[in-house]
Parts: C-alpha cells; sequence; structure tokens
C-alpha cells in the first residue's frame, strides 16, 4: 500500500471505519511510513482539540430563568398551551444554540488561524534549511543585524543578543508568512538553528506562550510590546522554552 492509497483511507482509520484488512493494512504502512505517521498524530489531535471541554458552552444559570419564565408566562395565555408549547421549546432551544455558536466560533476560528499559520511556520523554516538560505545579513552582532531591516520592513524588529546564555544570534533574513513580509533572527543552540518569526500583532494584545508540533519541529509561539513571535527549530521543547523565556526577560513578551 503507497503513501495515496494509505491517505485517502487515514480519516476512515482515525474514525475506527475500517474492515480488519484494510485496517491492518494501514497499520503497516504506517509503522514504515514516518510521513503518513505524522498525518495520523494530526488527525488525531484535531479530533482531541474539537473534543476539549473548551468548545463548549454551558447556558448561564440567569438565562435558563428567563426562558422558564417566558414559558409559564406564555403558558398562562388565553391560546390552548398545546399549541404555545412547542413553538417556545423550538424558540429556546434556537436562542441557545445561537448563543452557543456565538461565544464558540471566534475561539474555533482562531484555533483553526493558528493551526494554519503553524504549518506554514514549519515548512518555511524547512525551507531555509534545504536551501542553505538562514541568512540575509550573516551577524552576531545585534546592531549590525537590527539595522538591516531599515527599509525592507513596515516596522523595527526587537533583535538581542543571548550568546551569554547559550543562544547566540548569528543573523537575520526577509521571509513572507501569512500574506506579508516578515523578519526571521537566526539563533543557536549548539548546532541546532533556530527560526525567530517576528512581526506586529493585529490586535496589540499579549498572548501567553503556546506550545505546538509541526512535521518533527517543536514551535514556540507568544505576543508582547506589540509583536508576534514564533520561535521554530528541532530544539527540544524545554530549551526551546528557554530560549522564548529569555526573550521575553529581555523585554520581548507580555
Amino acid at each position: 500500500m503507497d503513501c495515496q492509497e494509505t491517505r485517502t483511507l487515514l480519516p476512515g482509520y482515525v474514525d475506527d471505519e475500517l474492515d480488519l484488512v484494510s485496517n491492518l493494512k494501514v497499520e503497516e504502512h504506517l509503522h514504515n511510513c514516518p510521513a503518513c505517521a505524522r498525518q495520523v498524530e494530526a488527525q488525531h489531535a484535531l479530533h482531541s482539540r474539537l473534543s476539549g471541554d473548551d468548545l463548549y458552552f454551558r447556558a448561564p444559570a440567569h438565562l435558563r430563568q428567563n426562558v422558564r419564565a417566558s414559558v409559564r408566562q406564555a403558558s398562562g395565555a388565553s391560546r390552548p398551551r398545546r399549541l404555545w408549547w412547542p413553538w417556545l421549546s423550538v424558540a429556546a432551544t434556537a436562542a441557545v444554540l445561537v448563543l452557543m455558536l456565538w461565544r464558540v466560533a471566534p475561539a474555533w476560528q482562531a484555533r483553526q488561524a493558528n493551526d494554519s499559520l503553524a504549518d506554514e511556520l514549519a515548512s518555511a523554516h524547512v525551507r531555509s534549511l534545504m536551501v542553505n538560505h538562514l541568512a540575509d545579513i550573516p551577524s552576531s552582532d545585534q546592531h549590525t543585524v537590527k539595522p538591516w531591516f531599515d527599509g525592507k520592513l513596515d516596522f523595527a524588529p526587537p533583535v538581542v543578543d543571548l550568546a551569554g546564555q547559550g543562544f547566540p544570534l548569528t543573523g537575520g533574513r526577509l521571509d513572507y508568512i501569512d500574506n506579508r513580509p516578515v523578519a526571521a533572527l537566526i539563533y543557536y543552540r549548539q548546532r541546532h538553528p533556530i527560526n525567530l518569526f517576528v512581526w506586529p500583532t493585529a490586535s496589540g494584545a499579549s498572548e501567553a506562550e503556546t506550545v505546538a508540533q509541526r512535521q518533527g519541529y517543536n514551535l514556540v509561539h507568544w505576543t508582547g510590546g506589540g509583536m508576534t513571535y514564533w520561535a521554530v527549530s528541532d530544539l527540544n521543547t524545554a530549551e526551546l522554552q528557554q530560549f522564548a523565556a529569555l526573550l521575553e526577560q529581555g523585554g520581548l513578551g507580555p
């Protein structure tokens, strides 16, 4: 079974809908194909996110009380109760559903956007390694790297050197993420390159640090000081979070 045939069957495999023979063939392929195995992990992760409690909204007590009061008031009207009750039940249910969608939809849309952005950033990191083009301006001097971006971007990315903490700055380059040019600052932890992508945040609000994994790489994301930050590397999660914490302590954070 090749990758194309396997990926056609992956939704059914993840939902336990395949017959025994097909299920065994898919498992055999996944055992020998890391790329398809990562696709399964991504689909399992999506299922987990969609079934999380944070996507569901319980109607507040005062809303339930108001609906019940309206039902009691309507039931005392002159028209027969049997004519009013079904319509009131439908209306109450519709009101609760609208409220749930109003609360859940923005969070779900934001999460989907971040998932798509994480995929794009991981691909940009891989691309910079494949073409051996990590830096347009190779330099360990933050006072050389920062001015290099002048006139090339519509914002001034903050640049700090963390050589003393074990994460030396080695340069910077221009990249294109989320339909806009961004700054990519290059750091190293021993032999592990780190791409730090920086651009202005749309809302201006600060966000706490979050962690993601894509294509075998770790990503750490946060916002602060009007900027969005994404650090991407094959470095282990603990050290990448240490890198992010050092940047935040240096003023690049909430």
